[in-house]
């Protein structure tokens, strides 16, 4: 079971870690089908920032939308928002058909594997206010502007 744990990054029940593990999941197969996959990506990436500005564009106005450092290039394996009204908003898409996710609900300093570190609510509320705020909407490559056109529709009209 420890074993377990360890290569899950610590976690028994999704984002909620209860040792300090590593993600040690890939086996060969996995692996096989990674080097297949490998030369797609730079595409995938252009595709996804693409994806991004996209939503950026119909989105910035009405949520806080990523804004990636100046010196670097996302590649935008997720599009995290963050609004206020997050559980409106999610309960709309999905009654929308829309599947989204919640990256990461509770704050790395609170997580049971870090206890020892002494963290305690409170301690770091600009964290603690992003774990209640943040959603992720769908990205991946394959996404068409029509459902981003659908997604973000889903999102202001959430929020009217």
């Amino acid at each position: 079971a420890k074993m377990r744990l360890l290569g899950n990054y610590g976690q028994r029940v999704k984002y909620y870690h209860s040792i300090a593990g590593t993600n040690s999941r890939l086996d060969t197969a996995q692996a096989a089908i990674l080097g297949v996959k490998l030369p797609h990506l730079d595409g995938w990436n252009t595709a996804r920032r693409r994806h991004a500005a996209a939503y950026d564009a119909r989105l910035k106005n009405i949520v806080h939308t990523p804004v990636p450092a100046a010196d670097a290039e996302h590649v935008f394996h997720l599009y995290v928002i963050e609004t206020d009204r997050r559980d409106a908003v999610r309960d709309a898409l999905k009654a929308r058909g829309v599947d989204t996710g919640i990256h990461y609900p509770v704050p790395a300093h609170l997580q049971e594997c870090v206890a020892y570190l002494g963290c305690t609510p409170g301690m770091f509320p600009a964290t603690e206010a992003a774990a209640e705020r943040i959603l992720s909407l769908p990205m991946y490559a394959e996404l068409s502007d029509a459902q981003i056109d659908y997604v973000a529709q889903a999102v202001s009209d959430a929020l009217e």
